[in-house]
Formats: structure tokens, C-alpha cells, sequence
């Protein structure tokens, strides 16, 4: 909205810095964080009231969760709220791609807020069908990749560590790109076990994919750096900088003992915000580098289900992983950190993908 002003009364004097992604990448977060921070307090004391109980902990889970009974969820509404909000002040209205992310953010967090209502009021950890909500992310997934593919007009993947390889797919990219967003939705949604656990890479991963969307939508950068320039993707930075805002504040009341938890509303949103980014930004398979934490998550779940059902034994005592490693008696936060340590250095490998080719 800021934007439109700004360039409806020529950019002139202290508005001009308005003209410039990087000041409203900083902007929005900051926005975004502010906001999250306000709200907070107020927002977590009505789930609490709301939600008597709070989430179910699973009796089978590590028992020192337990301890966390009567914790409210759905906290990633406040994530929604102080995203959504900053993003519609500082972006620029007129951007495609970033509301096709947004599209995808609000729809997933839709689909986490029913399925977090559906356990809260049946005190169950079964949800929505897990059929059903596939279905449903696939559907907005798959439109936000339509409006995508029409904005950016290329169907190629780019392989990262090379000059112009890749493979075109065609129509094929319409179920690869789907595929994509669902995947980090549900892996987002996989490792949010832990307090913090999930929103610091999350937000490591955003302030990558900021860079990344800003290079990307610059010609001359992306033609030093050999890199596939994507028209207008630079506006994606401002959407990353809205997730980082809304994930900091987030985290301060998360931090351990957490006050709330963010539930599938926030993690299926976060998920889902990525793999459009990274979709967006023409950048699909560096995100399984930056997001590798993710991905280890989910393939310790799919490992675990396969072998057991092959063999009745388990190749980690508990799945998704950072449960295994609390099995072996590493405590809760320093899963967390070495896990956020992991993160960081997955997310200067990713980097290290523009330059190294």
C-alpha cells in the first residue's frame, strides 16, 4: 500500500527510500515484528481461555512432554496476522508472485488452523483426514504454480553448481512445482516437535531465500553470478523479510518453556511460504539444500514407517529425529540449538550455490 502511495506521489523526498526492496525488506520485518510482538500477549491469553486444555500431547511422544499439557496452539494465527498485515503495507501491490506466496501461506494456514480445531475440540491428534488435507493443499499449491508459471512464462529447472543445466520439464512442472510447496509444508509441519525447533530455521531459510529472490531479480547480478534471471522476483525479498518479522516475534514467545505453541496452522503456512518462494525464485532444488534440515526430518519419518513395516524393528528409537536424539538423552534445547547450527551451515551451502558453477 506504502508502495502505490509512494509512486503515485513520485517517489519524492523521504519516500524515494520506499522506491528500494532492500529498505522495504527491512521495513516489513520490522513491521512484521512489532506487530507480532504487540499482539502476542493478548492473542496467546484468548487461545488460552479458548482452548482450555490446550493441544493433546501424544502419551507415546517423549515423556518429558507431557509436562507441556495445557499449552495452547494455534500460534501461528499471530504469525498469519503480523505477515499478512506488514506484507500488505510495504509490498508492492501489483506483484503476481508474491501474491501467489501469499495465496499459499493463508491457504495452508487455513488448512493447519482446521485440522489444529478439529484436535483441540476433540482432544484427539487425529485431525482432518490426512487424504483430505493433501488433496486441499494440492489444489492451492497447484493454482499458485499456474499463476506462477504465467508470470515467470519458463517450465525449466535449474540444477544449482552448473552453468544453464537443467531440464525442461513442461507441463510436467505444474506437478513438480505442486509438489514442491506441499512437501515443505509437510516437512515444516514434520519437525515442529521442540520449542523452537522449527521457527529458527524457517527463518534462517527466509533470510536466504531474501537474497537468493533479490539476486535472482536483478539482470545484472543474475548475469555475473549465471544464475536464471526471474523478472519481478526481487519483490520476493519484501515477502521473506515478512516471514522473518512474523517468526522472531513468534519466538519470543515460543522460547522455552513455550507460552504457545504454533501448531499446523503456523508450520503447513511457513512450509508451504517456502516451497512458493523457491518456486517463484526459480531456485526448487537449492531449497533442498537450505531446507536439508527439513528434509532429514521427513525422511527419518518416511525410513522409520518403511523399514518397521518391512521388519517389525525401527532404525531410530523415536521418528521424526529429533525425537531419536532426545531418546538418547540429549535435552530438548540442545536438540534445538545444534539443530539451528545445522541449519545455518545448510543455508551457507545453499548460498554457495550461486558463485560455485
Amino acid at each position: 500500500m506504502l508502495f502505490l502511495i509512494a509512486e503515485w506521489l513520485g517517489f519524492d523526498g523521504v519516500l524515494n527510500l520506499v522506491r528500494y526492496q532492500t529498505f522495504r525488506v527491512g521495513a516489513t520485518l520490522i513491521t512484521a515484528l512489532f506487530i507480532g510482538l504487540l499482539i502476542g500477549p493478548k492473542f496467546i491469553n484468548m487461545l488460552r481461555v479458548r482452548q482450555g486444555k490446550g493441544q493433546p500431547i501424544r502419551e507415546d511422544g517423549p515423556q518429558s512432554h507431557l509436562a507441556k499439557r495445557g499449552t495452547p496452539t494455534m500460534g501461528g494465527l499471530m504469525i498469519l496476522v503480523s505477515l499478512v498485515l506488514s506484507l500488505l503495507l510495504w509490498m508492492d501491490l501489483s506483484s503476481p508472485l508474491v501474491w501467489a506466496c501469499l495465496a499459499v501461506t493463508t491457504g495452508f494456514g487455513l488448512i493447519g488452523f482446521l485440522d489444529d480445531y478439529d484436535k483441540v475440540s476433540k482432544a484427539s491428534h487425529k485431525g482432518v483426514s490426512g487424504k483430505v488435507r493433501l488433496l486441499l493443499e494440492f489444489v492451492i499449491a497447484g493454482a499458485a504454480a499456474w499463476i506462477i508459471v504465467s508470470e515467470i512464462d519458463t517450465t525449466f529447472v535449474y540444477v544449482p553448481f552448473f552453468n544453464n543445466l537443467g531440464f525442461e520439464l513442461g507441463p510436467i512442472y505444474y506437478l513438480f512445482a505442486a509438489t514442491v510447496i506441499v512437501g515443505f509444508g509437510n516437512a515444516v509441519n514434520l519437525t515442529d516437535g521442540l520449542d523452537g525447533l522449527a521457527t529458527m530455521p524457517v527463518i534462517i531459510a527466509a533470510g536466504t531465500f531474501a537474497l537468493i529472490a533479490y539476486l535472482v531479480g536483478r539482470v545484472d547480478y543474475s548475469e555475473y553470478l549465471g544464475i536464471p534471471y526471474v523478472e519481478g522476483a526481487g519483490e520476493l525479498a519484501v515477502f521473506c523479510g515478512a516471514i522473518m518479522g512474523a517468526g522472531l516475534a513468534f519466538l519470543w514467545f515460543n522460547a522455552p518453556p513455550a507460552a504457545v505453541f504454533m501448531g499446523d496452522t503456523g508450520s503447513l503456512a511457513l512450509g508451504g511460504a517456502l516451497g512458493a518462494v523457491a518456486v517463484a525464485s526459480h531456485h526448487e532444488i537449492v531449497l533442498l539444500i537450505v531446507g536439508g534440515l527439513f528434509v532429514v526430518e521427513t525422511a527419518s519419518v518416511i525410513i522409520q514407517v518403511f523399514w518397521f513395516k518391512r521388519t517389525g524393528k525401527r532404525v531410530f528409537r523415536m521418528a521424526p529425529i529429533h525425537h531419536h536424539f532426545e531418546q538418547l538423552g540429549w535435552s530438548e534445547s540442545t536438540v534445538v540449538i545444534r539443530f539451528w547450527i545445522v541449519s545455518i551451515v545448510l543455508a551457507l551451502a545453499g548460498l554457495a550455490t550461486l558463485k560455485l558453477r
